[in-house]
């Protein structure tokens, strides 16, 4: 089947109360029409189209990476002069699928069925039944069953908004038929438009099969029109993002509905998350992982047997190597990497840093631009002074180094292999190795000396 697919984001989207097009809010930290656009690929399609209006310039960028033949609605003037704009680019040997930017949660799977089911001489349906309908156009059917008809919302008597089956939005069409059918499309309905959905009945006078299909959820149809909506879909699909890493993952999530997944998390076995855990980006953990309460991790690989206490923040490209304890309260900058066994204790930050095996910094320290060597420790309040307020610098330790509390090394400098930093020291030279290097100033005590009282 060639299966062109239409994307509708055109639309305003006034009730967001917000400049962003209504189709770029982020759910899951990915804007509403690239979940869409994501679902449409998994389908192969021989062409996407996407219809833009406000905010062409914003949605075109933020989808530059894709193939997608660009259609601008210059006026909105209903669902049906949306697609109509697109289809002289779409040749006849298809059929068309028709899609909402902004109904974020549809799945491949459901259009699959739906697609499944389609032939060049039927119209499809994606329908579901709601418990409360009200916004929707609703499917009418007649005594046998078959679709009449779909009626939007303002245009319903009280008989027909009792019907709980509604249109979803998505439609499956043979593209001569559809091309037939929209230049017959008039606007004579309460919101002046040219609906999309008046197809059905045309294509119920010239007596052409009529199929609906079921979405799995009535969540993959709901579509986005305030902050409600948006943060009520937000929930739902963290809800299914916590079930897969339950099911697929056998991860234990002490409280399934207090993890955000904003990306995508690979998890070995055995792995444990605590609660208000947030992922970012692309995360890989490792078997017998522990995560702490409140921590955020963004695109990082974390190793067998690692340890992350509570409130630590992982960032962009960290690597933390097998049975590593990381936390609480510490911060690995991008291009921290790990090896195994290494200990980064609280209040510590690191920024493109490499530590080899067993090394430790227990404490209250800063280190950026450094290579650590194994089994080094550093103690409570080192600062690794890597930048010249122009440029960065590297500060290299050997391994075995001990470099004393409150300690800063100003780089570039080299500490030697099994050396001691005396606490205290401010070095700027490198030190040999096995040797103990230390600067401070005399230590004075004055006899007699009184503290001043306050008059």
């Amino acid at each position: 089947m060639n299966l062109s697919i239409i994307i509708l984001a055109a639309g305003l989207g006034s009730r967001m109360r917000s400049e962003l097009p209504k189709v770029l809010h982020p759910l899951a930290n990915k804007p509403l029409i690239r979940h869409v656009v994501d679902g449409a690929l998994a389908l192969q399609p021989h062409s996407l189209h996407v219809v833009y209006g406000h905010g062409g310039d914003q949605v075109r960028a933020t989808l530059s990476e894709f193939s997608i033949n660009w259609v601008h609605q210059a006026e909105q003037l209903g669902t049906g002069h949306a697609v109509a704009q697109a289809m002289p680019d779409i040749i006849d040997d298809s059929m068309v699928l028709v899609l909402c930017g902004d109904v974020p949660l549809i799945t491949a799977a459901t259009l699959e069925d739906l697609c499944s089911k389609a032939d060049k001489d039927s119209l499809g349906i994606l329908t579901v039944e709601l418990d409360n309908p009200q916004g929707y156009g609703r499917i009418v059917r007649n005594a046998a069953g078959e679709v009449e008809r779909i009626v939007e919302e303002k245009d319903a008597d009280a008989t027909i908004k009792q019907i709980k089956e509604v249109n979803s939005g998505i439609f499956l069409i043979p593209a001569n038929h559809l091309r037939r059918w929209l230049s017959s499309l008039n606007n004579d309905n309460a919101q002046g438009e040219y609906y999309l959905t008046d197809i059905v009945s045309l294509a119920v006078a010239e007596n052409m099969p009529i199929f609906t299909s079921s979405a799995h959820n009535v969540y993959e149809v709901m579509g986005i029109n305030n902050r409600v909506q948006l943060a009520t879909l937000e929930r739902q699909y963290q809800k299914q993002q916590a079930h897969k890493l339950m099911l697929d993952y056998g991860v234990t999530l002490h409280d399934p509905s207090r993890i955000d997944i904003r990306g995508s998390v690979e998890a070995g076995h055995d792995v444990v998350i605590d609660v208000n855990v947030i992922f970012e980006g692309d995360i890989k953990l490792g078997n017998k992982v522990k995560i702490g309460s409140n921590c955020v991790i963004r695109n990082a690989t974390i190793g067998d047997g690692v340890e992350i206490l509570t409130n630590c923040v992982i960032e962009e490209n960290v690597v933390i190597g097998d049975n590593c304890t990381i936390g609480p309260l510490a911060r690995l900058r991008p291009g921290t990497v790990l090896a195994e066994n290494v200990k980064i204790g609280n209040f510590v930050e690191m920024k493109k840093t490499t530590v080899a095996k067993g090394s430790k910094i227990n404490h209250l320290s800063y280190i950026g631009d450094t290579e650590i060597g194994s089994e080094v420790n550093i103690g409570a309040g080192t600062i690794t002074c890597n930048y010249d307020g122009t440029n960065k610098h590297k500060t290299i330790i050997g391994d075995k180094a001990f470099i004393g509390s409150d300690t800063q090394l100003i780089a570039p400098v080299t500490v030697g292999a099994g050396a001691t930093i005396g606490a205290g020291s401010t070095i700027s030279r490198d030190t040999p190795d096995d040797t103990l290097t230390l600067s401070r100033s005399p230590q004075n005590s004055v006899p007699g000396w009184q503290r001043p009282i306050k008059k």
